[in-house]
């Protein structure tokens, strides 16, 4: 028998070709319409594998959430609770920079997204067991996807144009040099997220060593 001139249709086609479509134009480009004149089929096809936009979206969201390192929680592994924190951090702030698009749908949480739920129980179950109250395990893992999803919707260097006439001083005179920060964007940006990172580490080191473990 002749193989088919195009690959068949699958849920992964649909979901790298609608990935590709919002990191290039953003979740409003997305329509079964255009995904199925992407892929060359037509667009009743699609619903064979989704139901809606949004179930689409959902899954884009999810083999984004699937990029993001947890092998630090692994049982095995030999870094300490407040290290792997941060090393995950680094790997899911990663994941999001690379499709700052899709951010929007992550934010609203796993749901019911297999990989997002893997990210989830993986933050709570590591802090379970490196001996954090499982409420305090989930006010950690609410407080680090709140940093990190935050961090990934906007620059905030990018929020100041780089025109030096922009900021008179007689308005904002502590603005001067905020005319330099669009251009040193990966800089200030980075560094604000690590400023960050450390601080909520460092903050929730005080509160753990205060637990009450008796």
């Amino acid at each position: 028998m002749a193989r088919p001139r195009k690959p068949l249709l699958s849920r992964e086609r649909i979901v790298a070709a609608a990935g590709a479509l919002v990191d290039s134009e953003g979740l409003d480009a997305v329509s079964t319409r255009r995904l199925a004149a992407e892929l060359g089929v037509s667009g009743p096809s699609l619903y064979n594998h989704f139901r809606t936009k949004d179930e689409i979206l959902e899954a884009v969201a999810d083999a984004v959430s699937a990029q993001v390192d947890l092998s630090m929680f692994a049982e095995h592994d030999s870094r300490d609770w407040a290290t792997a924190l941060h090393d995950w951090a680094l790997s899911y702030r990663a994941a999001l920079r690379a499709h700052p698009q899709i951010v929007p749908v992550l934010a609203r949480g796993p749901g019911r997204r297999p990989a997002g739920l893997r990210v989830a129980d993986a933050v709570f179950g590591a802090m379970v067991r490196a001996g954090w109250p499982p409420a305090q395990a989930t006010h950690i893992g609410a407080l680090m996807r709140y940093f990190i999803t935050g961090s990934a919707l906007g620059s905030f260097a990018r929020g100041f144009v780089d025109d030096e006439t922009a900021y008179d001083p007689a308005d904002y005179p502590h603005l001067g040099r905020a005319h330099l920060l669009a251009g040193r964007q990966k800089a200030v940006d980075e560094g604000a997220f690590e400023t960050g990172l450390r601080a909520i580490i460092e903050g929730l080191g005080v509160q753990y060593a205060a637990l009450d473990r008796s």
